[in-house]
């Protein structure tokens, strides 16, 4: 066989199976992942980043049963029945239909994240006055029988979406009919939370937000139930985006909608806390000079994610530097602790007022259960510079920190990604900020507020054979 036959059959395999060569990006990763804990997802993301071909893609594993080896989403054991949604029917066709399928023609058909080798039968066309839209298709399930997909729009309006149990579904943009959703549009939405119940599956949504902060985005971002899950991405998490592209994007979009369309991040009056643009206060990680004083500030991880912030301040220049940062949930306290650890055991930790809380297991605050696996925390909860302890009122710092961005004096280590998503998403709601998604957030808030009990890595003096000096060296 020549090259040119054989590169002509390999390019014949990857038109229709496409979907072998899908390998997420991290925050889709995380996406994929979290539908094993979580029945309701969102990607709230940016155009052009990548999240309605990460959607396809899960879209397909549940509809054949292929799982690939990464895979530690949630799991469907047999064939499944789907919905896709979509804003118009016209938009069904070119966007979810497009991606699934590939198109309706015979040149078209099995092009999409669907193997070809996976379609049963031609698809059940639906008439709706525009042509080429597909109703449902049949999918071969690696079990033996066939999953159903089906393509729904928002203009049928809420009642064409009652009746049937689903296993699963994905909605593509917010369900809205006109220039913004209504409470009507929004009973799609619960319509899909009631259909996906019985069969134990689950609901993600995909869209960049251009209606602002909505009752959709509220429920996710404000985790009115807990089984939601927020991934946040934005033009910086889509390597495939090159500088050019996003130049020639950039300059089509009006000002007011940048933010929603390069960051996803809803479009919002007075409701972000912190405007300043991530430029300017993003940074190239360096190695901590010996004489920038250092803290650790914690968020104790209760019916939330447990999180850190490591910060070194250059007493000099009066800069504090966010250097290293994590988050996790469901975590042991001895797990936490050697986390922090493992970043200088020698580092004053911060920590807030409800360390004083009893564990449940042990009988004792905290912030003691802490101290006992070696963290060094500091000997009282964090507080403003009047020491007076219990609950602090968090304007003042929010107020400090964001003076120091707008003046450099407050940077970021530009790889912390999980930082930068609270910081886009941190709102208000009639005025006061919204206690949620910002564990990492309140742990840089802990160790700004206590930065004056920071302190200077130990010098260690390493005892050498008396006839020769003594030799000083810097700890690790």
């Amino acid at each position: 066989m020549e090259l040119a036959e054989a590169l002509a059959i390999v390019g014949e395999q990857f038109k229709f199976n496409k979907i072998a060569s899908y390998k997420p990006y991290p925050w889709q990763k995380q996406f994929h992942d979290a539908g094993a804990e979580f029945s309701e997802r969102m990607e709230m993301a940016g155009n052009q980043t990548g999240k309605t071909y990460s959607a396809a893609c899960e879209t397909t594993y549940h509809l054949t049963g292929e799982y690939p080896d990464w895979w530690d989403g949630k799991r469907f054991d047999g064939p499944v029945i789907w919905w896709v949604g979509s804003v118009t029917a016209e938009q069904s066709r070119e966007i979810t239909q497009a991606e699934l399928l590939g198109g309706v023609t015979k040149e078209e058909y099995g092009t999409g994240t669907i193997p070809k080798r996976c379609l049963h039968g031609r698809p059940k066309m639906r008439q709706t006055g525009v042509s080429d839209v597909v109703d449902y298709q049949k999918v071969k399930h690696k079990s033996g029988g066939l999953s159903t997909c089906i393509f729904k729009s928002y203009d049928q309006g809420w009642k064409k979406w009652q009746g049937k149990k689903v296993h699963g579904a994905w909605l593509d943009e917010e369900p809205c009919k006109g220039e913004q959703p209504t409470a009507e549009d929004y009973r799609i939405y619960t319509e899909c939370q009631t259909r996906i119940a019985v069969n134990d599956g689950i609901l993600f949504v995909t869209f960049t937000p251009l209606n602002g902060i909505t009752a959709i985005v509220e429920h996710f971002q404000d985790k009115i139930i807990k089984s939601t899950f927020l991934v946040n991405a934005t033009w910086d998490d889509a390597p495939h985006l090159t500088e050019a592209k996003k130049t020639e994007l950039r300059g089509s979009y009006p000002d007011y909608e940048l933010d929603a369309r390069t960051r996803g991040i809803p479009m919002i009056g007075e409701g972000r806390v912190f405007r300043i643009p991530e430029e300017s206060i993003k940074c190239d990680p360096f190695e901590i000079p010996g004489h920038f004083s250092r803290i650790c500030g914690i968020d104790f991880g209760m019916d939330h994610p447990g999180a850190g912030a490591w910060l070194a301040h250059d007493r000099d220049k009066d800069i504090i530097y966010l250097y290293d940062c994590y988050k996790e949930r469901g975590w042991l306290t001895s797990a936490h602790a050697d986390e922090i650890k493992s970043r200088g055991d020698w580092i004053p930790v911060a920590w807030p007022h409800d360390g004083m809380e009893k564990d449940k297991k042990s009988g004792q605050p905290l912030y003691k259960d802490y101290r006992q696996h070696g963290v060094q925390m500091l000997h009282r909860s964090a507080r403003y510079e009047n020491d007076i302890g219990g609950s602090q009122a968090v304007e003042p710092i929010v107020i400090e920190v964001m003076n120091r961005m707008e003046t450099g004096r407050f940077k970021v280590f530009m790889h912390l990604h999980k930082f930068f998503e609270e910081y886009r998403l941190l709102h208000r709601k009639q005025g006061v900020i919204v206690p949620i998604r910002d564990d990492i957030m309140k742990a840089v808030f802990y160790g700004v507020m206590m930065r004056r009990f920071a302190k200077i890595r130990p010098r260690i003096v390493m005892r050498q054979a008396s006839s020769q000096p003594l030799r000083i060296g810097m700890g690790a």
